[in-house]
């Protein structure tokens, strides 16, 4: 199974930019969709990003549509999460994902889990 290790969590002030990253150990992961999931404190995870397996179509959830940017380098095998603008209602566990298919991802057919980035968003 491939390993997925997070990186560019941190506590940020509402209005500011933050970076995710996400590395794959894998090249497996090339044919697959991949994308982000978060979850706040008592809340159940959703999604938030996906991008397709050759990085050329994204979709997101609405309430970071215009915000963040989620992108790919297919030859690194990562994935990256942009976070413009961020609100205190951003704040959660982001958690990296691997899907069965190579476009679109939900909960239900994700493969692999990373162990998830904290972002803390103070307003």
């Amino acid at each position: 199974q491939v390993q997925l290790v997070e990186s560019g969590g941190g506590l940020v002030q509402a209005g500011d930019s933050l970076r995710l990253s996400c590395a794959a150990s894998s090249r497996t992961v090339s044919n697959n969709a991949m994308g982000w999931f978060r979850q706040a404190p008592g809340k159940e995870r959703e999604f938030v990003a996906a991008i397709d397996w050759r990085g050329s179509r994204t979709n997101y959830a609405n309430s970071v549509a215009g915000r963040f940017t989620i992108g790919r380098d297919t030859v690194k095998n990562t994935i990256f999460l942009q976070m413009n603008s961020l609100e205190p209602e951003d704040t959660a566990v982001y958690f990296c994902a691997v899907s069965r298919h190579s476009a679109g991802i939900n909960s239900n057919i994700v493969t692999s889990w990373g162990k998830g980035t904290l972002v803390t968003v103070s307003s």
